[in-house]
């Protein structure tokens, strides 16, 4: 597996996870509005979230935004895709904090490292009724590439979901307008 490399932005640090993470994180991924669009329903302890994300079977890289003060702000992920050159990546600001651009900064920070490291493609999956991601999605430069109709069964039942992707070289073309 590739090493998280802390990555800074103007405003945060991106790191790798720590166990203590866990009870900052947790406050978000136990909340049922804010896991709505999660494949599985909101955890009910820390040690199921830990569980979850330090899985040593999960192929993915986490890194956790932190601002100045050291506070926990969200999870950012890249897991390998369907094939070399491609990863798909995701991201959780905590729910205190949303409506900051921390997402937006952190990814903007990601995709750009996820890039520099030679990723030839980045997707998204996202649910159809998450407005707040798919703008996000959006504000970086991915096109939704499919409507996915009935795609994932999740525990709100099943899903549409929509494919956003991102070309390395649609973003080298986008940063030099």
């Amino acid at each position: 597996m590739t090493e998280v490399t802390t990555l800074t932005t103007s405003r945060f640090t991106m790191r790798p996870l720590r166990k203590a993470d866990c009870a900052a994180l947790f406050p978000t991924f136990a909340d049922e509005q804010q896991n709505l669009y999660m494949s599985r329903a909101h955890f009910t302890s820390e040690a199921e979230l830990w569980g979850w994300l330090a899985d040593p079977d999960w192929n993915g890289r986490t890194w956790i935004a932190e601002d100045s003060e050291g506070a926990v702000l969200g999870r950012f992920v890249a897991m390998p895709a369907h094939e070399d050159g491609v990863q798909e990546i995701g991201y959780v600001t905590v729910m205190h904090r949303q409506g900051e651009g921390i997402a937006r900064e952190c990814m903007e920070a990601l995709v750009k490292h996820l890039l520099h490291e030679g990723v030839r493609k980045l997707t998204a999956e996202v649910d159809v009724d998450n407005e707040p991601s798919i703008r996000l999605l959006e504000r970086l430069g991915f096109t939704r590439e499919a409507h996915l109709r009935q795609h994932e069964t999740t525990h709100i039942g099943l899903r549409d979901v929509l494919l956003y992707g991102l070309l390395a070289r649609d973003h080298v073309t986008q940063h030099q307008s």
